[in-house]
């Protein structure tokens, strides 16, 4: 989370001193890339098969598997830094690649927002709190399924849209309790 705030307040700087333009629309477009990479690292990346390297399954645990068997901990709720600058860093040298230097900062404020945005909503998922809107308390209860009922459903932890169009949404009472929903590929 440090790395997202760290990152998108870098960027209001370069923008506040005329260095970067912030157009609404290519953060907005930023913000909805980084909901179609937060649906695809989780449902392929983080739930992928344990690797043969040690050092990348150890990887997969602290990134992932180890929230699946411990969900209430929260050093293992949000992205570590490790992870995060790299990632920030490669997504914006392939956004300026691709869509120009000039759109990059907008489309990596989207992402970062987007980001800070997953983290609080994964955040409050975990915590004994109750949401006051029934909005809130539907996307903590939709989070939850994946932890308590089943792995194989509901990636879509801050967004989710993208189970709709993947189909890994399933009413919960089509679902049944997943052997492995706590520890991936035991």
């Amino acid at each position: 989370m440090v790395c997202s705030r760290a990152g998108a307040v870098a960027i209001l700087i370069l923008w506040a001193v005329g260095w970067a333009a912030l157009p609404l629309g290519w953060i907005v477009a930023g913000a909805l890339l980084f909901y179609l990479n937060e649906y695809t690292w989780h449902r392929f990346i983080f739930h992928a098969p344990p690797s043969p390297w040690r050092w990348l399954r150890k990887m997969q645990h602290r990134l992932h598997y180890d929230h699946h068997a411990e969900p209430s901990r929260l050093d293992l709720l949000f992205l570590p830094a490790w992870f995060l600058a790299p990632n920030l860093i490669v997504n914006g040298l392939v956004l300026a690649a691709i869509f120009g230097p000039a759109r990059a900062p907008a489309l990596l404020l989207g992402i970062m927002l987007g980001l800070l945005h997953y983290e609080w909503v994964h955040y409050l998922a975990h915590i004994p709190y109750q949401p006051r809107t029934a909005f809130g308390r539907w996307m903590k209860q939709y989070h939850l399924r994946h932890h308590f009922i089943s792995e194989k459903h509901w990636f879509g932890v801050s967004n989710p849209s993208l189970d709709f169009v993947y189909r890994t949404y399933r009413a919960p009472k089509d679902v049944e309790k997943s052997g492995s929903v706590r520890k991936l590929y035991s």
